[in-house]
């Protein structure tokens, strides 16, 4: 298996900014019970908008959470509040990793 950064980038919805990162622990503990999860970052840019960099065991992992998500918990506030057609995702194999 080849680790794999899974990386996110999105806006919110006007007005949903304030209690983001603590609704946002819906998706921290979901992604916790995932298979092949390793870590997760959440920032937020100057700009307003996110980047959330979550780490893989595999590309095969994050794209079977990725295709869960919705359906397990897409109706919580945290994903509610993201602007859907803000959201863009890539995945980059992981070539060096340091603690």
């Amino acid at each position: 298996m080849t680790e794999t950064l899974e990386i996110v980038t999105f806006r919110l919805k006007p007005g949903t900014e304030a209690g983001f990162v603590a609704n946002d622990k819906i998706m921290t503990d979901w992604l916790a019970r995932q298979p092949g999860f390793l870590s997760r970052h959440l920032g937020r840019r100057e700009d307003g908008s996110w980047v959330d960099v979550v780490r893989w065991q595999s590309l095969e992992q994050a794209q079977a959470a990725a295709d869960r998500i919705m359906a397990e918990i897409g109706e919580s506030d945290a994903l509610q509040a993201i602007e859907p057609a803000s959201i863009a995702m890539s995945h980059a194999e992981v070539a060096l990793s340091m603690p």
